[in-house]
């Protein structure tokens, strides 16, 4: 019976090498020079420092856009609040990885109510699909792309 998961993951060397351009972006930009603006990758977050709020935005747009150039999708950051800390302001940015049981939810009921002769089920952080026919597979996952969901979705282990 043929089967596919849905997962929601961000490659850890793709954010790495996005945070890298973006820190290159900082240091050639005349507005951050003498700032001590920088992004910092922790285990499951970004902390950027900056001296003030609007320029911590502006670093989350350059981060959003070196993501994006490589093939990130930017709604796998969670933005926290705004913490000062002497001169400087720091936010953290929560790299949300794998689907909580709300998402998998939605997804399953996206997926039953299209009427698909396929089944959903929720695992460990992912939804394993499977149904006799791969066509109705191949309509689940254009269906998934199609939904406007605030996770990004990734499509693995299609099996035979």
């Amino acid at each position: 019976m043929p089967s596919f998961d849905v997962v929601s993951e961000v490659d850890t060397q793709d954010l790495k090498n996005a945070i890298d351009q973006a820190r290159r972006e900082l240091d050639s930009r005349y507005d951050f020079r003498g700032v001590g603006a920088d992004f910092e990758l922790q285990k499951d977050s970004i902390v950027m420092t900056a001296e003030a709020e609007s320029q911590l935005n502006q670093m989350l747009d350059i981060l959003k856009i070196k993501m994006e150039k490589c093939r990130l999708d930017s709604r796998c950051l969670d933005p926290q609040s705004f913490q000062p800390s002497g001169k400087q302001v720091r936010r953290s940015l929560l790299v949300r990885q794998g689907l909580e049981a709300a998402h998998s939810k939605t997804i399953i009921k996206l997926i039953k109510d299209t009427k698909l002769k396929v089944q959903a089920s929720m695992q460990d952080g992912q939804v394993r699909v499977s149904g006799k026919k791969r066509n109705d597979l191949q309509a689940v996952i254009e269906l998934l792309k199609e939904a406007k969901l605030e996770r990004p979705l990734q499509f693995q282990n299609l099996r035979d």
